[in-house]
Formats: structure tokens, sequence, C-alpha cells
């Protein structure tokens, strides 16, 4: 929010007995951030660069044609001083007797457009020149290079420039507003505020300096509008005013310079005018060429989807059906609070305009603009709530002025549709909640005269509570907690007390368990190569299909159109950094997040889960002279789930085949029966969503699942075995595709319990053993607690095991 010093002091009553001096912007400054406007910035902004310093008025008294140029003059020119000054100068306008502007010999002149130029005695073609004679666009006051700029004649020779172009310095604010703050969305607003910290500190009532004045009257009623709103949920209220035969032009000085203060450009006096009445009150207007409005009749209502409409931008837009529009009798005029048509704008050949002045539904505005893409000045106060009592003051306001630059006649009374007039919000304030928030006793005259200075009024008094009606131009207060903010703003910040002590109470940790091995998962990860990333939570729903939409949480208010839902899965936000890497030659990742999801599980019931989701891609290794660089793969990324799995303490019970629209070659990993992770390579389709040429491998871990299961287990110690564990291989020949996991079931249905561990460790294929066929080596541990095994013992056991292999998979025994 750009702040005008100069402009924000006009409504400061400075000068009078409550405010005798005015208040410095470097003070002005630690005020604003006192009572919550935070100043990011304050910078001195001079009327004209370099601010005409060293430039003189002149008076042309020679000019004669240069000896040795057709077309340059010799002129001699009086600055007030003994000695007049010799000057070459180029302008065809040139001729004695004019007053001027000179640029003496060591100033410096800031043209509008090319560098900055100090100012030398020169030799030109064999002739002395002491200075120059100033054409406007050299010296930052305007753009016109048609010749020299010539003065009235009453212009006295000698004076300095910037005192005869009465030249003012401004100071600009940029104000970081916070988004609930639209009271402060303009300069009478910040003044407002700056008059109710006054009056608290200086202990005396300094008022607004309010621009409303009591003089609006219809000067006929030649060109009056019906105004009809079918739409009375997204229009609140709709105030207009008809004002004929003004003339187009240029605004006055005073009107562009306050605009372009604050990084506004001119256009002409009527859109000038509804620019300055926005940043003056914080309420949009809305100008219309009235010879455009069909049947002088304005419809506010909604149009069916799909309606076409073209924009002052010349952009033919779709419609939505939550567009709220302004229509004449026949047509569409305006999309309302957002943007104008290309058909009823003010335009150089306009003589009578229609003035709107309205209420729209905050919801219904940011929902259009986010749809159209459309971030104007107006969309930005109507979707955070303007006033909806100030429409017609600020409308009489606009019309005023509009007479007096543009000249005309208000040709009609002021047109006020308001359906249902909007109640003020109450709030009642106990005094026992005042202290315990802000830690400060105020008394109840202090925090009367606090809330009675920003609008508030005072309906109800007891012995424990006060009750006040909110203004309507703070539509974000409705909770004591919101006049607690406001009088502690006021009151200063930075005057919160800090207490000699501290009284806190013990706290219980709840999230101890989670916190650790989270943490000890996160090592472990790190410390084998993996890098942690934080991706947002909120994101965009053109990743997701329809089906996903369906039970994902939707931002009501969200900060861009592409970041508009609670994300409903993992892997995109993740793919959205891998891509960002990839496109900077980061080719091999290994990377991974703890982070939530998060869906709609019943109407109004929501729910998050925690997840650890694992992305590999490129090389595990680097190559080097040594060995070749090798690329991850599948069995790489099932192996770090397994160890994640195991400092959990969680043995995988079975791997299975899963459905998954988003990974090839899926498998979902179960423990006791609860499937706890899916683990894949993702598919080629989302991979091109996002760009993506190279293979990545996704583990999506149910962390939420996993640290409950964890909770579970039965912690027992026993001692290292005395005896030695024995190790048998096997290689059987078996079907190609029987599965790994089939051969795992059948040595855990022979249960053998000193069976300690099994291990594939080969896979043989070969037309020797079948064309179908494949040859499995297995590796199998016993361990006995008590005693040394026997060869016996280890071949009774492994013969069990083969009976099962041969009878239950078919297999051969490789000999």
């Amino acid at each position: 929010m750009i702040i005008s010093y100069n402009w924000l002091c006009e409504y400061l009553p400075v000068g009078e007995a409550d405010l005798p001096e005015i208040v410095e912007p470097e003070k002005l400054s630690k005020i604003l951030t006192s009572i919550g406007l935070e100043v990011e910035s304050l910078e001195k902004k001079e009327a004209v660069k370099g601010g005409l310093q060293g430039l003189l008025i002149g008076e042309v008294l020679t000019c004669e044609k240069h000896p040795d140029a057709d077309k340059l003059k010799l002129t001699t020119v009086n600055i007030g001083a003994e000695e007049k000054l010799q000057i070459v100068c180029g302008a065809a306008n040139v001729a004695a007797g004019q007053k001027v502007v000179v640029a003496t010999i060591g100033s410096t002149i800031y043209p509008i457009n090319g560098e900055a130029m100090t100012m030398k005695k020169a030799k030109i073609r064999g002739v002395e020149s002491y200075g120059m004679i100033c054409a406007e666009d050299e010296i930052g006051l305007g753009e016109s290079h048609d010749g020299i700029l010539v003065l009235p004649p009453e212009a006295i020779a000698g004076t300095a420039a910037s005192e005869y172009f009465n030249l003012t310095d401004d100071y600009i604010f940029e104000i970081g507003l916070t988004p609930n703050r639209i009271d402060a969305m303009s300069h009478m607003g910040v003044a407002r505020d700056v008059c109710a910290y006054l009056s608290h500190h200086n202990k005396k009532d300094i008022l607004l300096k309010s621009p409303f004045k009591n003089n609006f009257k219809p000067d006929n009623r030649g060109l009056q509008m019906e105004v009809v709103i079918e739409n009375t949920e997204a229009c609140g209220r709709y105030s207009g005013v008809s004002i004929e035969g003004v003339t187009i032009a240029e605004s006055p000085d005073w009107l562009q310079q306050k605009l372009k203060s604050i990084g506004v450009k001119p256009i002409n006096n009527i859109v000038d005018i509804t620019n300055f009445i926005l940043h003056e009150t914080g309420q949009p207007l809305h100008a219309f060429d009235a010879s455009a409005i069909a049947g002088n009749k304005v419809i506010v209502k909604k149009l069916p989807a799909a309606s076409l409409f073209v924009t002052l931008d010349e952009k033919e837009r779709k419609l939505s059906a939550d567009d709220l529009m302004i229509c004449n009798g026949e047509s569409p005029m305006c999309i309302a609070g957002v943007y104008g048509g290309i058909h009823s704008g003010v335009t150089s050949s306009t003589k009578n305009i229609f003035l709107e002045s309205a209420w729209f539904n905050p919801t219904s505005i940011r929902k259009t603009s986010l749809h159209h893409g459309l971030r104007t000045d107006a969309a930005a106060r109507f979707e955070k709530g303007v006033d909806i009592s100030n429409t017609v003051n600020v409308l009489k306001r606009a019309a005023t002025l509009i007479k007096e630059i543009a000249g005309g006649e208000i040709a009609s009374d002021i047109i006020d549709a308001y359906p249902t007039p909007k109640e003020k919000t109450e709030v009642a304030l106990k005094y026992h909640y005042l202290k315990k928030l802000s830690g400060k006793n105020y008394h109840g005259d202090t925090i009367k005269d606090i809330l009675h200075s920003l609008g508030f009024q005072l309906i109800k008094e007891g012995a424990d509570e006060m009750r006040f009606t909110v203004p309507f131009s703070k539509p974000d207060i409705s909770i004591a907690a919101d006049i607690v903010e406001e009088i502690m703003r006021i009151d200063g910040l930075d005057n919160v007390e800090i207490p000699t002590m501290i009284t806190i109470a013990p706290a219980v940790e709840t999230l101890a368990h989670e916190a650790a091995y989270t943490e000890r998962t996160a090592e472990y990860l790190a410390g084998s190569g993996f890098q942690e990333i934080f991706t947002n939570s909120i994101t965009n729903s053109a990743y997701y299909d329809d089906d996903v939409l369906e039970q994902s949480v939707k931002m009501i208010n969200n900060l861009s159109e592409e970041l508009n839902v609670l994300r409903p899965a993992m892997m995109e936000t993740g793919l959205t950094s891998i891509a960002y890497n990839l496109n900077r030659k980061h080719n091999d990742l290994q990377i991974f997040e703890f982070g939530k999801t998060y869906a709609v599980v019943e109407t109004g019931k929501y729910v998050e889960t925690n997840h650890l989701t694992i992305y590999i891609t490129g090389n595990k290794t680097s190559g080097g002279w040594k060995s070749k660089a090798e690329k991850v793969d599948f069995y790489f990324l099932k192996g770090v789930f397994e160890k994640v799995a195991a400092i959990l303490g969680l043995p995988v019970d079975k791997y299975q085949p899963a459905e998954n629209n988003s990974l090839f070659n899926c498998i979902q990993a179960c423990i006791k029966n609860e499937v706890v992770a899916h683990i894949g390579m993702i598919g080629a389709d989302k991979l091109n969503r996002f760009d993506i040429k190279q293979p990545v491998y996704y583990a999506d871990l149910n962390w939420d699942k996993l640290l409950e299961l964890n909770k579970q287990l039965f912690i027992q110690h026993k001692d290292v075995s005395k005896y030695p564990a024995v190790q048998r291989d096997l290689a059987i020949v078996v079907n190609k595709s029987l599965p790994y996991e089939e051969v795992e079931k059948a040595t855990k249905s022979v249960r053998l319990k000193k069976l300690t561990a099994v291990n594939l460790f080969d896979i043989f294929e070969s037309e020797k053993i079948g064309a179908d066929k494949k040859s499995m080596a297995i590796s199998f541990t016993f361990t006995d607690e008590e005693k040394t095994m026997t060869d016996k013992e280890i071949d009774d056991m492994m013969n069990k095991i083969i009976v099962c292999y041969e009878k239950e998979l078919g297999a051969e025994i490789r000999k």
C-alpha cells in the first residue's frame, strides 16, 4: 500500500489548536508502525528530479543569428545578476523579450529521457556559451520538445526556478498492510488511525479533516436513471448519479501530481477523479458513458454461464455463472467491481456520464477476479469488504469534483438502491478479557476514547463489560479479541508492558514418540545420501483428476489462482521439486519429505494424514576411474523402505501387487495385515505433466500407520546366541512366472523355529534349464539358542523345505 505524506497531511488538522505543528515524516513513520501499519520503506520523492536546483528564471535581452551557423541563435540573457550571460541556443522559437528557464554553469538538469547533464562553459561553432535555455522535457517539467519553455511576462528574472514553479517535495510510505485492514487501504483510513493515536497520546481530541462538504445539489433532473438489483446477495447496495455536459480533458496539475505521487498514471479528468476518490476514501467508483445505457436502465444481475463479454482491454471473455454484471436494458456493460466493458467506458467524445458507487459481495468479486485473472485496484478492495455506509457520501464528493473540474451539471438526484439495510455488528468486551490478552489494565474512559476515535459506538456499559457497535469500515471485526487488538494498536504495540515475572504451566509432551522416530528416520536417510525437501501443502488442483478432487479440501480465499487446494496426495508437489532440479541439470536425486495430505470425509469433516515419501531418479553412485555409474532401480528403493521399517522395529510381512493410476508395477507393503506403503515407478503420463524425461521411483509410506504399529510393539531383550549360526544354500528350478513371494510363503508354511533368515541371492535363466524355467538360489540361516546343531538336524530341516518346494511349487532341486 503506497501512501503520500503530503496527501495524508491534508486530512490531519495541522495548524489548528489541537495539532499546531506538522508531524514530520520520520515521526509519522514510527507512529504508523506502532499502530500496526508497518512502514516497509520511506523515500523522499522530488516533484521534479533534481528539484531544479541551480536553475534560474531569465530574460532574453538580445537574440541574433549565430555568425557561423544558420540554425543557431546567439542570445544575451539577464538572470538577475550584474553580468549578463551569453548563451548559444538552437531552439527555433527563442526571441528577445521572452522569460525563460536558464541552466547556469555548474547546475545539473535531468531530462525526461536520457542521462543527467551538468552544465559547463562550452564553445559552440567558435562562440562561447555560458549555460542553456531549457525546454520543458530537458528539465523534467513535461514531455514537449517543440522548443524552449516560454514563461509568462510577469515572471521575474533571477528567481529560482524551484521557487517559481512552487515545487514541493513529498515522502512516500510503503506500508506492509495485512489482508484484514481494508479500513487502512486509503489515505483517509490511515489518517483516521493517526488521529486516533495522536488523540490518545496527546490527551485531547484530534479529529480527521473530512473532505465531505454538504454542498451537493442537482442542477436539473434531465438524466434520470433507473436502477434494478436482481441479485441482492451479490450486490447489497448500488448508488449512482448522472452528470451531463462534461468535457473530457487532462486533469489539473494538483490532481495529476497526487496520482503520480503514488504511482498511478493520469488518464483523463473523469477517470482520474475516480482513481483519486479510490485512494482517498477506499471506495471504488465506475463512470459509464450515459449514452451507452440503453433505456436509461441499470440492471445488476448474473448472466448465463459461457456468455461472451468484451472488456476494456479488447479481450473477449467467457463469463461464469458466478460473475455479477452491470447491464443496461439490452446488454452487459461491466463486470461488477472488477473491470469495465469496451462499449460503455468514458472516451474523449463522452458528454454525459453515469457514476456508480456500490457495495459488492467480497466472495463474489474474489471468484470473478480469480476466474478471469483480473487483479484490479477496485477488485482488491471489494473482495476485502468496502464501507457499505459510505457509497452515497463518496458519490456526492466525486460528483462535485467532476462538476468543478470537468464542467457540466449534475442531472439527477442520487439514486440509492439499498434493498436490505445492513445492521452493524455488535461486540461485547469484558475488562478481564482485555487484561488477559493485553497484559495491561486499561481505564474504562481510555477504552471508550480509543474506540470512539476509530468510529465505534458505545451502546451499553456494565460493571464488567462494554458493548460496542462496529463501524462498517471495519468488516473484519466480529469478536472481542478484535476489539482488544484495536485498543492495543492505538495505545501502541511497542507500549505492551513486559512483566517482571512470567508464570507458566508445565507442559505434557504428547508427540515425543512420533518426533523421536521421525528424527531418527530423517537422520538415517540423510546419512544415506538423501536430501530432505519441504513442499507447499497448498497446491494446484490441475495436477489431480476429478475423482481425487471430489474429496479434496478447496481453498475459499486462495492467494493465487494456481494455489487453490490443499494437497490430496504427496507425489505431485514432490515432482514439482524434482522438475525444478532437473531443469537445472541436477539429474541424480535421492530426496524424501515428511508431509500431510488432506481430505474431506464427509460434509464439514476433514482428515489429515502424515506421510513419508521417498523419490529417487538418475544414478545412485557416480562413475569414476574405478567403477561405472550405477542407476537407481526399484529394488534399491524397496531396500530403503525395509531399512526405514527396521528402524521402527517393524518386519514386513508381505508384498503384493496393487492397482495405482500413478505408479507402474506398483506393490503394496503389509505389516500385520495393514497396508503401510506403496512402491513403484511413476507412470509416463504423470511424468509428462511435469516435463520429466527420466524414470522416477517413488515410495509413499503411511507414517501415521507405521507409528501406530510401532507403539504396539512389545520390546524384548535377549543375549546374543553363544552357538554359531549355520548357513545352507539351495538352488531350485521353477516356472519363470513364479514370484519369489510364493517361495517365501512356502518356506514359512514349514514352520521351522530354528530357521532365522531366508535370502534370495541369485536368479539364473538359460535354455539349458528350459525356456519357461528359471533357477533361484536361496540361502537359509539356522540358529539354535541352546546347543550347537548337528549336520543331521540341519539336513532334516533342509529336506522338509525341499519336500515342501517340490509339492507346493512344483520345484526341481538342482544338484
